[in-house]
């Protein structure tokens, strides 16, 4: 204790000092303004436990209020209340559940195996879709007898016919023959595209009619168009180096990239085993269905391996006949519909 008063003070913060007394009143002002700022911000709840203020419901005169109850659940400081549905809402939901159970008992509504209900009031909506086709097929009967009596080249000089003609082969076209040839009949690889006027058997209104009548290569029709590419590769009848070499002449008819010197030996090739179908300078012919090699129009694609694939193994496309499952009319009202597209001669 002696040391500690015989120890000098520090002039810095000797209190006596006369320089250090501002600076000593006014931190203590500035702890005692600290400290009452302090004491006047009251206490916040923290944030994960909100405090729902007190709701009340409006009450109309001569009967107490009720404070709306909380369901419990909170989130971000918001709390949901139990505010019950207005009356409006509740009596349109109830009257829904009321007509649905009716309407289950009175119209068909619940399947069974084989089945539907039938309901109260025996309603059939097959029968009534059926009926409504048979409206329609008595309103079209005159002009349908015409189209499947008429000849075939009065067709398109008829303005009536050539328009339900357009129409309904249209539907018949979207129905059953946009599946292969696509709903726009562009067709795609392998199935031909109607559009453009390059035809495998023709593109008369009459080769169109035909060939929508029974089909090409179609084993259920005994009238059906047919004709087949042999198997030159694995048939044996040419070996590699000349189904190469046959490809590469079949490629310089269209000017696509090939080999000149393969393309010059394979011109003998194709002159012995493919000029009798496809024609000399290979144009093709149409009566059997020989398609021209040199429009630069290809079915299965034009690169260097399909054709090697084809003269190898030969393609086979089936079209379905279509006379056991249209009528005339329906079979002349699509090919008047083709025939029209674009691509018709």
């Amino acid at each position: 204790m002696a040391e500690d008063k015989d120890k000098p003070v520090d002039p810095h913060i000797d209190p006596a000092n006369p320089d250090n007394r501002v600076s000593l009143e006014r931190h203590a002002a500035d702890s005692e303004h600290a400290a009452k700022i302090a004491g006047e911000i009251p206490e916040r709840p923290r944030p994960d436990q909100p405090v729902a203020p007190k709701m009340r419901k409006p009450a109309r005169r001569g009967r107490l209020v009720k404070e709306v109850g909380s369901t419990g659940h909170q989130w971000d400081g918001i709390t949901e209340y139990d505010n019950p549905m207005p009356r409006w809402w509740l009596w349109t939901f109830y009257a829904t559940i009321i007509w649905a159970v009716g309407y289950v008992v009175a119209y068909p509504a619940i399947p069974l195996v084989n089945r539907a209900t039938q309901g109260l009031l025996g309603t059939d909506y097959r029968q009534e879709v059926a009926a409504e086709i048979d409206r329609f097929d008595q309103a079209n009967a005159a002009i349908q007898t015409r189209l499947a009596e008429v000849e075939l080249a009065a067709i398109p000089a008829d303005p009536e016919l050539l328009s339900y003609a357009t129409n309904a082969g249209g539907a018949v076209f979207r129905t059953w023959c946009a599946q292969c040839h696509g709903s726009g009949a562009g067709g795609a690889r392998g199935y031909p595209n109607l559009l453009d006027n390059d035809w495998l058997w023709g593109g008369t209104l009459e080769d169109i009619h035909l060939t929508v009548q029974h089909g090409i290569r179609d084993p259920q029709d005994g009238d059906t168009r047919y004709s087949e590419m042999p198997h030159f590769g694995s048939d044996g009848i040419l070996d590699r180096t000349q189904i190469d070499q046959v490809v590469n002449h079949v490629l310089s008819l269209s000017d696509l990239p090939h080999d000149p010197a393969k393309a010059a030996e394979g011109a003998q090739v194709y002159a012995d085993n493919c000029s009798a179908c496809h024609m000399e300078d290979g144009t093709g012919d149409r009566s059997q269905g020989a398609p021209n090699l040199a429009d630069a129009v290809w079915l299965y694609g034009n690169d260097h391996a399909t054709l090697t694939r084809i003269v190898s193994e030969g393609p086979y496309g089936v079209m379905p006949s279509w006379s056991a499952r249209l009528s005339e009319a329906e079979i002349r009202a699509v090919a008047t519909y083709v025939h029209g597209l674009g691509g018709g001669e």
